[in-house]
């Protein structure tokens, strides 16, 4: 049945699964005042904010005298700045907050963007290194630009901060809501996406700007960031800030302003949607002038997907690692799936009905492969508005980043847009990753359709497999079926020789199947690893 959700309605219940700031703006207690430039966030003045141990700032920032650039910003988009704001028709910066986060090691310079209010934070918040790092509990209730030039350096979980983000558990859910308090952060994708291991992000999302390199690469995003924010009409950036549209439309103008992305086709490309976006890609004179150009009447709305259906698989039959599974995570505007089943093939049907346009109109959706096979990815829209849409993937191989030849990425991404006038909305993204560590073989059944024959768990030497999302497996199985085509079971072959297994995943033992457990073990300061229990309180074999 097709969903009728009115906006109230739509946003109570997101808010009672604790993905949006909703009632929580409005709570009382004496917001924090900024002074100079700066604002002093206090523990004790924090807020309870939601089920997830956030914590709510609320801000007043006097407007000043301040200049919207610095003297040395000179550029054409510079220029065209500075007009805007002398001429009355963009906002500048003032009420906007910038965070920095790694304690001044890439610091946006505060000469550069003087409007902008920089948050602080007292001795007891450092203790507790709530000002370091991934963005943390603290939401706040202005607008806010932030990095941290820092990543996990070290160890068998080493990672960016945006892979860090993506896969430790409630993660997603607080990017989400701080994308709908209107908070984007910059990170580095810090060996995340080079040529040695290629993109090893899990998801596309649309929560944050990575660039490419290390320390420094962000301040030119942050910079684009800023002047975004500046160029938008003053009665645009508070409509969006109180729709809680304004981190999605930054993130729409900047990727549609990006030098390669000419078109519409482009923008509904993964030319447009990358992971990571290299500095060189900025086009400030588009963005600001793409900014400036949006009314409260031709913004796109925020697409808000749902799945209705998808493939389940069985742990113990079809994957194995108890506590795994194939859903990373959910959001209205970003999904991730991990393609751990042996299935030759996965689908899934994916609403947009939620979807609203805040100015009544009936928006068109386009569904798009950004990323992936085209002769092995299908997107069947079921009705004629394209409100829902069926998405079959196939098994298939790594393939070059859209634009980044030298990289090859293991996922598969789509991406929805709405129009409901003269833009095109921030997608929807939908993401598969594909354990291409693994060594698959698939060959044709008795009916010609494809079957798995083996897989081999072991990564490979010099292959890179994420031990927080895929604990190590050592061994190999090579899977039986009887006449008629149907699986009987596998025979794995590991350390300890050959063992036998039926259809339902037992081990054939001579006193007969027994039932067995695949424990995921995470010893500390080693990778994690899977290994085979019998009985509910055995020891590993």
């Amino acid at each position: 049945m097709p969903l009728s959700l009115t906006r109230r309605a739509l946003i109570r219940g997101l808010a009672g699964l604790g993905l949006m700031p909703g009632g929580a703006l409005g709570q009382g207690g004496g917001p924090m005042v900024a002074r100079g430039g700066a604002i002093l966030v206090r523990r004790a003045a924090l807020l309870p904010f939601g089920p997830g141990g956030r914590l709510l700032a609320r801000v007043t920032i006097p407007e000043t005298s301040a200049p919207v650039l610095g003297a040395e910003q000179r550029g054409p988009a510079h220029r065209l700045l500075w007009q805007m704001v002398f001429e009355g028709r963009a906002a500048g910066n003032h009420g906007d907050l910038y965070e920095n986060r790694d304690r001044g090691h890439s610091r946006l310079p505060a000469e550069a963007h003087p409007q902008l209010t920089h948050v602080t934070y007292d001795a007891e918040m450092r203790e507790a290194r709530l000002d370091y790092g991934l963005a943390g509990p603290v939401i706040f209730d202005a607008p806010l630009i932030g990095n941290s030039s820092t990543a996990v350096k070290d160890g068998p979980l080493w990672r960016s901060l945006p892979r860090l983000a993506l896969t430790q558990p409630q993660g997603p859910v607080m990017l989400y809501q701080n994308y709908l308090a209107g908070q984007i952060h910059v990170y580095p994708e810090h060996r995340d996406h080079d040529p040695g291991h290629g993109d090893l992000f899990p998801a596309n999302t649309p929560f944050f700007l990575v660039s490419q390199g290390s320390s420094y690469t962000d301040r030119p995003h942050l910079e684009a960031l800023a002047m975004i924010l500046a160029a938008l009409r003053p009665e645009t950036k508070a409509f969006l800030h109180e729709s809680q549209l304004l981190a999605a439309t930054v993130q729409m103008i900047f990727r549609r302003s990006l030098a390669p992305v000419l078109s519409r086709e482009a923008y509904r490309s993964g030319l447009a949607h990358p992971s990571v976006i290299p500095r060189d890609r900025i086009n400030l004179m588009r963005m600001v002038s793409l900014a400036n150009a949006l009314t409260p009447d031709t913004v796109p709305p925020m697409v808000r997907m749902a799945v209705l259906e998808e493939d389940e698989a069985i742990e113990g039959i079809h994957y194995f690692g108890e506590g795994l599974g194939e859903r990373l995570f959910d959001t209205p505007v970003a999904i991730a799936r991990i393609w751990r089943s042996t299935a030759p093939r996965r689908s899934m049907v994916v609403s947009v009905e939620a979807t609203r346009d805040l100015q009544g109109r009936a928006p068109e959706f386009h569904w798009r492969l950004l990323r992936g096979d085209p002769a092995r990815s299908r997107i069947e829209p079921l009705d004629a508005r394209g409100l829902r849409a069926r998405i079959t993937l196939d098994w298939q191989l790594p393939r070059p980043v859209p634009g980044q030849a030298g990289l090859v990425s293991n996922r598969v991404d789509i991406g929805v847009f709405v129009r409901s006038g003269d833009h095109d909305s921030m997608p929807g993204l939908i993401s598969v990753l594909l354990p291409q560590h693994e060594t698959r073989r698939y060959g044709p059944g008795p009916d010609g359709a494809l079957r798995i024959e083996s897989v081999d768990y072991r990564v490979p030497e010099g292959v890179y497999a994420d031990p927080v999302l895929f604990p190590q497996a050592d061994w190999r199985d090579v899977h039986r079926y009887d006449a008629e085509g149907h699986l009987s079971g596998w025979d794995r072959q590991g350390a300890e020789g050959v063992l036998r297994f039926d259809a339902a995943g037992r081990h054939i033992t001579p006193a007969g199947p027994q039932p067995v457990r695949h424990v995921v073990e995470r010893p500390p300061g080693r990778a994690p690893r899977v290994v085979l229990r019998t009985g509910p309180d055995s020891t590993a074999e």
